[in-house]
């Protein structure tokens, strides 16, 4: 595939609870994904971030709808699809074979009374058909990729440590060779070797495989490590994006500018500073000015 086309579009995306439509949660966000790169969504807990990817995926809960916008997605052989129309049946096959997610907690996404191994072979068995020795030889295969012995197979959730499920849940992801690999925070909950690890991980297969990623985040210095481009989102919308580079050395936002210099500096001479939302408050009056004056 063209790697200057597109890989995913969202164009306005929206979502609001269904019994309040005028509340929107996520508000008109647009921004691309291109094959082999990286584009990392920041912001604080709570800004759109996870539901952004949920639209993505198709996951909202039955409280949310998407009130407007359109998913468009090009995987270089079925052309341009906006995944909003699609049904049920159409996003199962899309689902793991074309778009696959991290979760952000793979104890949660872990089934606890199913093996590893077959939790990873479901998507081979559903998508590629694959079954007996072949379908055993490539569960082996997923786990020597993510640096898992291949013994592990039979091992329940909770035989794993935290690095090595969330290894798994990698394996699960990459499985069926997707596109488009979607990462929601999936080093939150691991301590700094390890969440390198993963790091390092997610961008050999990358690379490798040519997919394009998501990587949501709170974390600036991951943004600093493997974004080619950033998006910031406060309380449901982008208020900031370009390349890394821009972002991180050129900001232009409030509160990206705030978000930043929260960031410790390696010596811990900085002192941490706590966001301060009066900008808000100011940006919100100038607008109100702004409009006053053009009408």
């Amino acid at each position: 595939m063209n790697s200057l086309v597109p890989l995913l579009q969202l164009q306005n995306i929206s979502v609001a609870p269904k019994n309040a439509a005028d509340r929107l949660l996520v508000k008109q966000v647009s921004f691309s994904i291109l094959p082999g790169k990286t584009t990392c969504v920041v912001g604080e807990s709570g800004s759109g971030k996870s539901l952004t990817a949920l639209s993505i995926m198709g996951l909202l809960s039955k409280q949310l709808r998407l009130t407007s916008g359109q998913v468009l997605f090009n995987d270089g052989e079925s052309g341009v699809q906006d995944l909003t129309q699609l049904d049920d049946a159409g996003m199962r096959k899309i689902r793991g074979a074309k778009i696959a997610m991290i979760f952000q907690e793979p104890m949660t996404s872990l089934n606890p009374v199913l093996t590893v191994g077959y939790q990873i072979g479901e998507s081979l068995t559903t998508h590629l058909g694959l079954k007996g020795p072949a379908l055993q030889s490539k569960i082996a295969s997923l786990l020597s990729m993510v640096g898992i012995p291949e013994n592990r197979a039979n091992s329940y959730p909770d035989e794993l440590s935290g690095g090595q499920r969330q290894r798994v849940m990698i394996a699960m992801s990459i499985a069926c060779e997707p596109c488009l690999l979607i990462a929601d925070e999936p080093t939150t909950a691991l301590d700094v070797t390890v969440q390198a690890q993963i790091l390092t991980l997610l961008d050999e297969l990358k690379t490798r495989m040519n997919m394009g990623m998501l990587f949501i985040t709170h974390d600036f210095g991951v943004v600093a490590d493997i974004a080619d481009q950033v998006v910031v989102m406060f309380r449901g919308e982008i208020v900031e994006a370009g390349s890394r580079q821009q972002v991180l050395n050129n900001p232009q936002h409030p509160y990206t500018k705030a978000l930043l210099a929260c960031v410790p500096d390696a010596e811990g001479k900085k002192p941490l500073q706590p966001i301060d939302y009066a900008w808000l408050a100011e940006s919100k009056s100038q607008t109100q000015m702004q409009n006053q004056e053009q009408a």
